[in-house]
């Protein structure tokens, strides 16, 4: 009794990348293929000859983090533009680096109003309790 070949393809490649006969469990490793959109395309032939077809999008991102603040994606600018660039690597699956992995960022306009409200309110409880003191 023969069984199933499986080809593994990835990304419109002409050559695949495994041909294993089925069933298989194998694992994909994502730290040799660059940052961004990838297609892992199955194709299973039957003794028969008969194929099947399967394409799976996924996203590889295994390289350090790229924050950008100062300018969002499709904005219109001019001027001057000034921009806070933060990049850093999470480590891998074994090991996270905390280190570098902060992301800094400015306090956002909602947090100062919270904080200035706050601190008015208090401001004037304070002059309230010492007035009535008196």
């Amino acid at each position: 009794m023969s069984t199933s070949t499986i080809y593994l393809f990835l990304d419109d490649g002409d050559r695949p990348i495994a041909e294993l006969p089925s069933p298989v469990s194998f694992e994909l490793d994502t730290r040799k293929l660059t940052d961004g959109e990838h297609v892992l395309k199955i194709v299973s032939r039957d003794p028969g000859g008969k194929e099947g077809i399967r394409k799976i999008p996924f996203t590889v991102r295994n390289g350090p983090a790229i924050l950008v603040e100062g300018i969002k994606e499709n904005a219109v600018v001019d001027g001057v533009v000034p921009l806070m660039v933060n990049a850093y690597g999470k480590g891998d699956q074994r090991e996270f680096i905390i280190t570098g992995s902060e992301t800094p960022q400015s306090i956002p306009g909602w947090v100062w109003i919270i904080i200035v409200g706050f601190a008015g309110w208090a401001l004037y409880y304070l002059l309230r309790y010492f007035t009535l003191k008196q």
